[in-house]
């Protein structure tokens, strides 16, 4: 029986005030026949002690090709598929039907794992950040996860069987689980990545981010909530209960520029210079965005930014908002570019 699905999809905004947000209904995925879905729990190691209290064991839907069943020797590349905020992995895999998009990438000759974790948490998102209070998200990705999928799959288990790509937060997700840990990824696609740009906030918005009580977080509004997890994820303090985070207003009512720098220190945007070398041992590196979308000046910023540091890539504008194209943008142009960059086992 179908369920409703929704997709809280606009994008981190660069200030603390309410952002715009679409929801959009989806079914359940269809699982096309010869589409195997499993949902294992993966222990997070990396996510151990975390200050907020975030689950350790972690849903993963993996969609397994037609032909895994029927020849036990194959082993096959994955393309693991991260999430935005707001929104369960499982609930994205939804709305993206990610089993249909393995199924005819399938039939035309191009078969994938397809991993998409779950990594909601008590603010809505993890930022895909290494945070004592939110947990290493990042480290969840790029160790606990790779060694569990290829532990348990017949994987290509080598970094030129491996494929990253994200949506909005999961496209910054992208960006900086990659930049970290390039060892572990070949080819990389950030689909509308948000929070490429250094996040700014006035005196009265982090003012009203410090404001928000603990127990009034999912009432405070999309843009407010995603401030407050770009917050736990990127300027944690454990000595400061109960949200263990250092605000961007000082008591004197001033902005706190040493923390303003530990968020800048998490944008894309400002990582590219730094891994250079990283991003060059890619074998693929792709972005794209819609032209009617709000993120279009960050994600043309980074795209500039990887041009200027002579650094290959593919990048894209097309017509659509935040949501309305990647679904099909996944199935048909992301899964088969990855199909030319990764291992494909054959």
């Amino acid at each position: 029986m179908n369920s409703t699905k929704w997709l809280a999809a606009a994008a981190l905004a660069s200030l603390a005030l309410p952002a715009a947000a679409q929801n959009i209904t989806a079914p359940d995925a269809v699982v096309p026949a010869g589409i195997t879905v499993e949902a294992p729990m993966v222990h997070g190691a990396s996510l151990e002690g975390n200050l907020e209290g975030n689950a350790l064991a972690r849903e993963v839907m993996v969609v397994l090709p037609p032909s895994y069943d029927e020849d036990p020797t194959r082993r096959y590349p994955v393309v693991y598929y991260l999430h935005g905020f707001a929104i369960s992995g499982r609930d994205f895999y939804d709305y993206m039907q990610v089993p249909t998009a393995v199924a005819e990438n399938a039939a035309a000759g191009r078969e994938f794992i397809v991993v998409v974790p779950d990594t909601l948490t008590a603010m809505g998102g993890s930022m895909y950040s290494n945070s004592v209070t939110t947990g290493n998200f990042r480290d969840f990705v790029a160790t606990d996860l790779v060694a569990y999928i290829d532990a348990n799959y017949r994987t290509i288990p080598t970094r030129e069987g491996r494929g990253l790509v994200g949506h909005s937060m999961g496209g910054y997700g992208t960006w900086v689980v990659a930049m970290t840990h390039p060892e572990v990824f070949d080819s990389i696609w950030a689909q509308s990545a948000c929070c490429v740009s250094a996040r700014r906030e006035t005196v009265e918005s982090a003012t009203a981010m410090a404001s928000v009580p603990r127990d009034g977080v999912d009432q405070s509004g999309f843009g407010m909530r995603a401030g407050l997890a770009s917050a736990v994820a990127w300027s944690p303090n454990p000595n400061k209960p109960p949200f263990y985070v250092d605000w961007a207003v000082t008591a004197d009512g001033e902005l706190d520029e040493a923390v303003l720098a530990r968020w800048a220190n998490n944008s894309p945007l400002a990582m590219v210079s730094s891994h250079v070398s990283a991003l060059e041992s890619f074998d693929g590196i792709a972005l794209d965005v819609g032209e009617q979308d709000g993120l279009i000046r960050d994600d043309t910023l980074i795209h500039q930014e990887l041009e200027k540091f002579g650094i290959d890539h593919f990048w894209e504008t097309y017509e659509g908002t935040h949501t309305d194209k990647i679904g099909p943008r996944f199935k048909d142009l992301v899964l088969p570019w990855m199909a030319e960059h990764l291992d494909m086992g054959e």
